[in-house]
């Protein structure tokens, strides 16, 4: 797994532009009343110019001197949303997947305990709960943290609850799932060619039937639900790229879980069609580009 930024999910961009664009940015007056009208208290001024300041920095992808000043503005107003998914945003933007080290862990966990601040005063708030879901898959995949994973899964949930016409919820509910099936398979196929002499199954082949049924059983709820959750997803958002090409990965996972070969073809041949209305939609794009 390459080492690689953690990536701000889409909804808490989107908020950082709201701000900017709303009067947070140090290029606008600062309000002098809070939202119920009443005055600004002084600490809650401090707070404000301190955010303006750590959006700046935030911007200029200064992420450590943005933390430091969104920090400083939580301390002066602990019950500013803002000051909290700001927080979180900076911590996140420091947290690198897969790399080791104390401190990166740290920024990836304090991301995460300030999300859940933001939802201890507003239990609803989307980009707290896509901040939690997005940065626990990518703590959950080096080493490999099955319970992050169905963590993560949760807020993806969470998400669908809230706002059930939303398509990247479903999607990576779908990644998800395929994350299980796809290393439960792989460990299954590993054992087998260990311990059993004289045959090799590769990834290609299908299961001996014994193998099979142990898939089937603990897999099998898991892949249903994740091409569930990718046909969804596609059902919102026709022309989801990423949605379909692991609704194909997932579709030969099912592969796996039959027990006829004209099961199997069928389910391979629906994988190969999405491969090929990808490629369809990869070269529209590509041409609408240019």
């Amino acid at each position: 797994m390459s080492i690689q930024r953690f990536r701000v999910p889409a909804s808490l961009l989107i908020t950082l532009v709201v701000a900017l664009l709303t009067g947070v940015s140090s290029s606008k007056p600062i309000r002098l009343y809070a939202q119920d009208g009443s005055p600004l208290t002084r600490e809650q001024t401090e707070a404000r110019e301190a955010l303006n300041q750590g959006v700046a920095a935030f911007k200029n992808g200064q992420y450590e001197e943005a933390q430091r000043l969104f920090e400083r503005a939580k301390q002066l107003d602990p019950g500013s949303l803002n000051a909290r998914l700001y927080l979180g945003t900076a911590y996140a933007s420091l947290y690198i997947p897969g790399a080791p080290g104390e401190e990166n862990l740290r920024n990836g966990h304090l991301a995460v305990e300030e999300y859940k601040g933001v939802l201890a005063l507003d239990p609803e708030n989307l980009s707290a709960i896509d901040g939690i879901g997005a940065l626990l898959f990518q703590m959950a995949g080096t080493p490999f943290h099955p319970d992050l994973f169905l963590e993560s899964k949760s807020y993806h949930q969470k998400h669908v609850l809230i706002r059930p016409d939303d398509p990247e919820p479903y999607y990576w509910i779908g990644v998800i799932d395929w994350t299980f099936s796809f290393r439960g398979n792989a460990e299954l196929r590993q054992r087998y060619n260990q311990y059993v002499r004289g045959r090799q199954i590769r990834d290609v082949d299908p299961l001996p039937d014994d193998l099979r049924v142990q898939y089937v059983r603990d897999f099998g709820p898991v892949i249903d639900e994740g091409i569930e959750a990718l046909q969804h997803a596609i059902s919102i958002r026709p022309d989801y790229d990423d949605a379909m090409a692991y609704l194909n990965l997932m579709y030969r996972r099912k592969a796996d879980t039959v027990a006829t070969k004209a099961e199997r073809a069928k389910l391979t041949e629906m994988a190969d069609d999405l491969l090929e209305k990808l490629k369809e939609i990869k070269q529209r794009r590509a041409e609408q580009r240019n």
